[in-house]
């Protein structure tokens, strides 16, 4: 089901080469998945995709990011944000992103707009 939307919802912004950005910590949660769930031989050909990529940009993070993501931990202490998604939020705050592709509903609870939207 939301394969089917992510597929759809992706086809725009890559057929218009925006360029996409996400963090080493995502990308090390979506490697820790894939093994999981499909195992280890599917996880290194995400690597191998994600790395060869060109419209694909992986910040790594530093301690000023990570610190400011600690801070947004403190401030949303009602929420369940890993530190991954405040990694996240505050890395698209510095660069002004806006919308995150994503399912997760913490991302409109810090303030930024899903794509896909998710239903209400």
């Amino acid at each position: 089901m939301r394969h089917e939307a992510a597929v759809t919802s992706l086809r725009e912004p890559v057929e218009a080469k925006v360029p996409l950005v996400t963090t080493s910590l995502v990308v090390a949660e979506a490697h820790g998945l894939v093994v999981r769930r499909m195992g280890r031989y599917h996880a290194l050909r995400l690597l191998d995709r994600v790395h060869a990529g060109r419209r694909l940009l992986v910040v790594y993070t530093n301690k000023n990011p990570e610190t400011q993501a600690e801070a947004i931990l403190r401030r949303y202490d009602d929420q369940d944000f890993s530190l991954t998604d405040a990694v996240s939020f505050a890395l698209m705050r510095e660069r002004g992103i806006s919308e995150a592709f994503a399912f997760d509903r913490h991302f409109t609870t810090a303030g930024f707009s899903l794509v896909p939207s998710l239903p209400s």
